[in-house]
């Protein structure tokens, strides 16, 4: 059996969309017990959603753009601008440990589930925000998605697109920040149970697309806090050849596919490299005999890599290079990601049933616990839940009957 860390654990989230309900869906991975409160008419508002990049699914219940942040939870409808609806929030909100909320600042105080709300319900409670621009600073009340935020604004679009490029970069998939600022936050939940387990007091966790954003470029921003400016990538005219070491970079292949080599210490893996290019005749030559030669003529060493690495299609590379001991690597597909046999030995990707009892696979998030992968289920269906968790309320079947009628419950 997988070892769940956070059974026994309460999450209670009004959240929608990926950034920050992803969060929960991790936490479900590890075991929580989590309920996602959901609009009782429109559900997350990422339910209805259509993008033409398939992730609103094949046609079956199963919907990839919902599947992937909400796993392993349980859904109600709930109204929580009437009082009945606030106060049943209130009660789940007594036996939770955690509530989880991306709504806006004017939302939270509207609906009266900021953090003074809930703290007056359940003193211990840790309350987690996750915003676009942070909780401070005059921009807090603006909303965002990792595609405005994290990728345009924190740098990644600025830093991917060629100075000559006809337009800026876009995110390599959907959710790309979303997905890890959830695994931020979700780390930050865990940090702040284990203090709350060692000093009794809960934590206001706060994780903003902005700060995640920052972190991801911590590498070129910090290089700007030293020296005030960072290279642009170069353009798309530029040759591409290593300037410094002719083996780190991308390689075309015959077929018009890529290799990426990533071999930092070009001395060490130069020889063993050359022959699986069967150009031995390289090891010994001159220009490249040893690491200060091997530098001083990269563009030329680069030059020839590439022109060999032109003479064989990709999929020969792939066997020919297994044996390499420099660090490589295909520049794959999505649907080439997704049946990687590495990926797949380490038990990365799982399978699930839908609601209609389909086989189906789900990425799951990057943790494992002593090696073993968590096993997963699917996402609920919008309120699918309702009656059982009013049910634990203490509710009877007339009384849930009533709610809906009264439309606090769907």
């Amino acid at each position: 059996m997988p070892h769940r860390p956070m059974q026994g654990i309460r999450i209670l989230e009004v959240a929608q969309f990926t950034f920050t309900p992803a969060a929960a869906g991790i936490l479900a991975d590890w075991g929580a017990d989590v309920i996602k409160v959901e609009h009782p008419v429109a559900g997350d508002a990422q339910r209805g959603l259509q993008l033409p990049d398939g992730s609103a699914g094949d046609g079956g219940s199963f919907v990839p753009i919902m599947e992937h942040p909400n796993r392993g939870k349980r859904s109600i409808g709930l109204a929580l601008d009437q009082p009945q609806g606030i106060e049943i929030l209130y009660e789940l909100a007594k036996d939770s440990d955690v509530f989880l909320t991306n709504f806006m600042p004017d939302a939270r105080q509207k609906l009266k589930i900021d953090v003074e709300d809930l703290r007056g319900v359940n003193p211990e409670i840790i309350y987690v925000r996750g915003t676009a621009h942070g909780s401070k600073g005059p921009e807090a009340w603006k909303g965002g998605y990792d595609g405005s935020v994290f990728w345009n604004r924190m740098g990644p679009a600025w830093a991917t697109t060629p100075p000559d490029a006809p337009r800026t970069i876009g995110m390599p998939t959907g959710a790309f920040g979303d997905s890890m600022g959830a695994m931020t936050i979700a780390g930050g939940i865990s940090g702040a149970l284990f203090a709350r387990e060692r000093s009794g007091e809960p934590s206001l966790i706060d994780v903003s697309l902005m700060s995640v954003g920052a972190w991801a470029m911590a590498y070129g921003v910090n290089i700007a806090l030293t020296i005030g400016e960072v290279r642009p990538p170069p353009p798309l005219s530029a040759s591409g050849i290593a300037a410094m070491n002719p083996v780190a970079g991308n390689f075309e292949t015959s077929d018009g596919r890529w290799i990426n080599l990533t071999m930092l210490q070009p001395g060490r893996y130069w020889a063993d490299f050359c022959r699986h290019l069967e150009r031995e005749d390289l090891i010994e030559d001159e220009r490249f005999s040893t690491v200060e030669n091997l530098m001083a003529n990269a563009a030329e060493g680069a030059a020839i890599v590439a022109e060999e690495f032109r003479k064989r299609p990709f999929s020969e590379w792939m066997e020919r290079l297994q044996s390499l001991e420099g660090q490589w690597a295909p520049v794959q597909t999505v649907a080439e990601v997704a049946n990687d046999p590495q990926l797949r030995a380490n038990g990365y990707i799982a399978p699930l049933k839908d609601a209609d009892g389909r086989d189906r696979e789900l990425v799951l998030n990057p943790v494992q616990f002593d090696e073993t992968p968590p096993e997963i289920t699917r996402a609920p269906l919008f309120a699918e839940h309702t009656d059982e968790i009013l049910a634990e309320l203490g509710r009877d079947t007339e009384q849930i009957l009533q709610l809906k009628i009264d439309g606090v419950v769907t």
